[in-house]
């Protein structure tokens, strides 16, 4: 933990979330606070506002009628969501001012497996489990953050670990602890948990390279871990040829739920490009 909290405090001083972000997880957080508290602190950022309008008048949800206002939008698409948005544009920002090195690890590669991931993780929650999705997306946009934080105040030792990877053999977690002395997960688990999301969403940022036996498949782990495996099916990862491996329990579900995972993953595709006009990636 503590090579992971030194990681974090570095970074820290050169990429922090958006006040704003801080301020909606409060609200959420708070029993008290109403629709009209998260449209007083959403009028603050004039970038959210227009994203924010864009979302809600696209075509993903089919509204008859144009939503020009705030609270409008803010009615239709619920507190959990309005906070995944912030955090979203917020981390679209960090990747973005980060360059890809085109001799090895992509930040831009990296940032659109976590939006999949992140896109995967609802279809799953909402489609398979019948479950609001909010919370395995903001899960899935999280997962992979402390690579971020790596690249920016660790390089040298990350790309090291990156470069001594096998991605088809092996996890990166290990080349990590070699190298860098703690893993992305641990670090992930770290800024969830300080950006005031709740345990077991931190949890399953910080366990999504571990395969234990008893993962159940409609756990935010479990969700986690197989949008990470359809995502690798489309070579969508983090390291181009990366493989991805389910425990049993996951495993099983899948093949007895085939034919409504096969639906999903055929619809991803399509889902991933909506992220990517709307982020430009």
């Amino acid at each position: 933990m503590n090579t992971a909290e030194k990681l974090i405090n570095k970074f820290n001083e050169i990429k922090t979330l958006p006040h704003i972000v801080t301020r909606l997880a409060e609200l959420i957080n708070d029993p008290d606070s109403t629709l009209h508290d998260f449209e007083e602190v959403i009028r603050t950022d004039p970038a959210l506002v227009a994203r924010l309008l864009t979302l809600v008048n696209s075509s993903y949800y089919g509204l008859m009628r144009k939503v020009d206002s705030i609270s409008r939008a803010v009615a239709l698409l619920g507190m959990k969501n309005l906070h995944n948005i912030a955090v979203t544009d917020a981390l679209n920002e960090m990747f973005r001012s980060t360059r890809d090195d085109s001799d090895g690890f992509s930040p831009s590669r990296l940032w659109l497996h976590c939006a999949g991931t992140a896109i995967c993780s609802k279809m799953i929650a909402e489609r398979i489990f019948s479950i609001n999705g909010d919370d395995a997306y903001l899960c899935g946009i999280l997962h992979d953050i402390g690579l971020l934080v790596e690249s920016q105040v660790a390089t040298e030792e990350f790309l090291q670990a990156y470069e001594a990877w096998d991605a088809e053999t092996s996890s990166i977690i290990i080349e990590e602890k070699r190298w860098l002395g703690t893993d992305h997960g641990v670090i992930g688990y770290l800024l969830a948990r300080s950006w005031q999301l709740p345990e077991p969403l931190a949890e399953a940022v910080r366990n999504h390279h571990t395969l234990a036996d008893d993962i159940q498949p409609r756990s935010l782990l479990g969700i986690l871990q197989m949008s990470q495996y359809i995502l690798a099916q489309l070579d969508l990862t983090v390291k181009p040829g990366e493989t991805m491996h389910l425990p049993p329990s996951l495993a099983t579900h899948i093949q007895e739920n085939v034919e409504e995972y096969r639906v999903l993953a055929a619809d991803l595709p399509e889902e991933i490009e909506r992220i990517q006009q709307m982020y430009n990636l």
